[in-house]
């Protein structure tokens, strides 16, 4: 088992901040477990834990509770960037003002791409 955090970044929108971090992995089922263990403690004010993992032509997202689909919209990132073997998870610490799902979507759309772009051209 093998987990690599190869970028991380933090956005905030309307007082909600989320912090996304992009691993490398080799496991999907007991490196999703061991990032996820990770968040839980790193940001336990955190509402959600959304992540998106694809490795070796198997994927899995998660969308914690949250609107707007965001465990899709993270695959959808990494089927973008054809990030095979990689996880972005995105912890969301709600600011009090409600996005919708929409403005969810949106906002983990971009710290998604923001920390994947961010890793791509730091590589």
């Amino acid at each position: 088992m093998s987990v690599e955090e190869v970028f991380a970044g933090k956005i905030v929108d309307r007082k909600s901040k989320f912090y996304a971090h992009l691993y490398k992995i080799d496991n999907l089922d007991s490196d999703v477990e061991q990032i996820q263990k990770t968040h839980n403690k790193k940001y336990k004010k955190a509402a959600h834990h959304c992540y998106a993992a694809l490795i070796d032509n198997q994927e899995d997202s998660r969308n914690d509770g949250e609107v707007g689909s965001p465990g899709r919209v993270l695959l959808e990132l990494l089927h973008e960037y054809q990030l095979d073997g990689y996880m972005i998870m995105v912890s969301r610490i709600f600011g009090g003002i409600k996005l919708g799902q929409g403005g969810v979507a949106r906002a983990f759309r971009t710290a998604g791409r923001g920390v994947i772009e961010a890793y791509l051209q730091n590589k």
